[in-house]
């Protein structure tokens, strides 16, 4: 668990930019301690704990990059076709045979290349004469072989510590033949929503009541970054039943997120109940949707309060908690670079906020183009699952017209 003083996060401010909470959960958070050694195919999404450095060359052997037939470059004619004969072949995982005169041997993708052979042509572009091969002339020296180590030398760095393992790491670690890694322990990570008019799916709805959409996605959010969930239900609107909750919560867990409960209402207690349990370090950002974000204290263990709405969740987890779940994992972060589309939209916004317009992609006559779904509301579910990402517009823009550039972040970008 991170321990931390109540006071660590301490900001005078009123409203803070998504820049300067990024900035702080960086300066203020530590990751938590704590590794372990998994295997590597339970290794996906983990984090990376320590470098690891190749412990061979990859590829381990000079080798065939094609089909066809490898020769020594010294015996090909300058002008003009050569004619060699065909001693010998070797394919993927076999002998290799070494003819010491002037001569080709038949090759195969990844198999190793003879001793002294250096070029390998391709089998289409040669032709087969009674055991002899036609070979013309232009190609260059070293053509179609791969060199050992071209990929990654013995002992350089291959994967670096706080890297987020996908696939494709898992990939090059077992090329390299390694087969565990030590990563970061899991984030263990509370999960709650509170609401006297919220129930969980699979309950009766009664009269007044909705179904809790927020704590749900929140859980299959987390468990893309391979946080332990602990789904702690519904809170009803009680200060004080919700300030014990935190409580103890932070006891046995590195991270408490809440969603509802933080805005101005009478009936917002959380921002009060975490207030009196420890101590907040921001409660609003110049962001839209999802101004109501508290960040906080709770005896030591790190809080963050999210919005009520289901998209002004999904628009914060993104940009704010995900750089709070990266600090304390150890992890790096960065936020995710939009891609320049255009707009098909017309849209007015405040100058000093920061907002996330819900748009689908489409071909249009300048390219592809970004149009915005017709509902904008924060809780529009439907707007997510309807749409591609998201076009952020900084703080210093007020107006977008069709046919400007936006910065556009698809959804596999911030989830």
């Amino acid at each position: 668990m991170a321990q931390l003083s109540n006071d660590c996060f301490a900001f005078g401010g009123e409203l803070m930019s998504i820049d300067a909470a990024r900035a702080l959960i960086r300066e203020r958070l530590s990751p938590i301690a704590g590794t372990e050694v998994v295997p590597l195919i339970a290794a996906d999404s983990r984090v990376l704990a320590e470098d690891v450095r190749a412990p061979l060359d990859l590829p381990p052997f000079d080798n065939s990059a094609v089909d066809g037939f490898a020769v020594r470059f010294a015996d090909l004619k300058r002008d003009g076709n050569t004619r060699l004969p065909v001693l010998g072949r070797v394919a993927a995982g076999g002998s290799v045979p070494t003819p010491e005169e002037s001569a080709a041997v038949r090759i195969f993708t990844g198999a190793p290349m003879p001793a002294g052979f250096d070029t390998v042509f391709m089998q289409e572009d040669v032709r087969l004469e009674e055991g002899r091969v036609l070979l013309p002339s232009g190609l260059k020296r070293g053509a179609n072989r791969r060199l050992a180590g071209e990929d990654l030398p013995r002992g350089k760095r291959a994967v670096v510590a706080g890297t987020s393992l996908t696939p494709q790491h898992i990939g090059l670690l077992a090329a390299l033949g390694i087969a565990a890694v030590p990563v970061r322990r899991r984030l263990r990570v509370a999960v709650f929503s509170t609401g006297d008019e919220i129930v969980s799916p699979g309950e009766t709805l009664a009269a007044a009541k909705i179904y809790d959409a927020n704590r749900f996605m929140l859980q299959a959010l987390l468990r893309r970054l391979a946080c332990e969930v602990t789904d702690l239900g519904i809170l009803r609107d009680n200060r004080s039943t919700i300030a014990k909750a935190l409580s103890a919560a932070a006891a046995d867990h590195d991270l408490i997120i809440t969603s509802g409960g933080v805005s101005t209402g009478e009936e917002d207690h959380v921002k009060a109940a975490v207030e009196s349990a420890g101590g907040l370090a921001f409660w609003r950002l110049a962001i839209k949707p999802g101004r109501p974000v508290a960040m906080g204290i709770v005896n030591g263990t790190p809080f963050i309060g999210l919005p009520g709405n289901p998209v002004a969740v999904f628009v914060t987890f993104a940009h704010v908690a995900r750089a709070v779940i990266a600090q304390l994992s150890g992890a790096a972060f960065e936020p995710p670079q939009a891609f320049a589309v255009r707009s098909a939209f017309a849209y007015r916004k405040k100058e000093g906020r920061r907002e996330y317009v819900r748009v689908s992609l489409a071909a249009g006559e300048g390219g592809v183009e970004a149009r915005k779904h017709p509902r904008e509301g924060a809780g529009i579910l439907t707007s997510l699952t309807e749409s591609d990402g998201l076009v952020e517009l900084p703080e210093t823009v007020t107006r977008v017209e069709p046919g400007d550039t936006v910065g556009f972040l698809p959804y596999a970008l911030v989830r």
